[in-house]
């Protein structure tokens, strides 16, 4: 018996491979969310979208179908109340976070068959992923490399300066709304594996983890892809000899990685300035 004895269960390995396209895809769009501060809008997706899986499981479709209309909802959304409403983007993410939330809510303590379902919503089931989810989670994956590579370009101008941006022809509000579209679509993707409570956690740790690390976003999102895959297996692994939620415990860990990540370069930034200084002292 050794520690990877689960990764040799069928299920096990769904769940692997899906948490795998996940860490995938949240490490790609989970570094543009940090780099241009949009985790509140991150967290607002995935709160967003309760309303949409709520009613989905009600009248027997995929849950998945209901996340992407709410989620979509949510992004129209916020952009009608910035352009007619003149509201700033936090208030407008703030009043519809809040909104989708509470109807939310409200839809699944309106049913009193839903426990079960509204667990599984809210903190993930990825030990129950099929054949069908991972195929999916790939496609998804797919799509957005295609996306980050094309647009990258104008993403990193959107970053730097929107104004330059659109000297140059980069359409930096088109780039704003692809974002979004990449945020949507990431947090759609990724709420069967954690869940809509916990799906920011893959979005944001693995890719504060990383940042310190590198200095290249390519390499970021490559590093943050990996130390995602090591969480969700790790993250696996935990929840299953201490019997945990798998959803939840992943999440955990991909926050973990990020204190541990700054604690040792921390450690490696002391370490630097210390060898530094005995060499300064002996040869002066």
């Amino acid at each position: 018996m050794t520690l990877l004895d689960p990764f040799a269960i069928a299920f096990v390995q769904r769940a692997l491979l899906a948490g795998v396209l996940v860490a995938l895809i949240c490490g790609v769009v989970g570094t543009w969310v940090v780099l241009r501060g949009m985790a509140f809008l991150g967290e607002a997706m995935a709160h967003g979208m309760l309303p949409g899986i709520a009613v989905a499981t009600l009248i027997g479709i995929p849950g998945i179908l209901g996340a992407a209309v709410s989620a979509a909802g949510m992004s129209v959304g916020i952009g009608l109340l910035q352009r007619r409403g003149r509201l700033s983007a936090d208030t407008s993410i703030g009043l519809l976070f809040v909104a989708s939330l509470a109807l939310g809510v409200i839809i699944i303590s309106a049913s009193r068959s839903f426990a079960t379902d509204a667990t599984a919503i809210l903190f993930g089931d990825i030990l129950a992923a099929s054949g069908q989810d991972v195929a999916t989670l790939a496609s998804v994956a797919v799509i957005t490399l295609v996306v980050a590579m094309l647009g990258h370009r104008a993403f990193v101008a959107l970053t730097v300066d929107p104004r330059q941006a659109q000297l140059l022809g980069l359409r930096p509000k088109l780039a704003h709304v692809l974002l979004v579209a990449l945020i949507t679509l990431a947090v759609v993707a990724a709420y069967q594996a954690v869940g809509s409570l916990l799906v920011v956690g893959m979005l944001l740790g693995p890719a504060v983890a990383a940042g310190p690390w590198t200095a290249r976003i390519p390499t970021t999102m490559a590093l943050a892809a990996a130390i995602g895959a090591v969480a969700v297996a790790v993250g696996l692994l935990v929840s299953w000899y201490a019997g945990t939620a798998a959803g939840a415990t992943i999440a955990f860990v991909s926050i973990l990685a990020a204190a541990v990540s700054a604690a040792l370069r921390r450690l490696v930034r002391l370490i630097t300035v210390g060898h530094r200084h005995a060499v300064s002292e002996r040869t002066s």
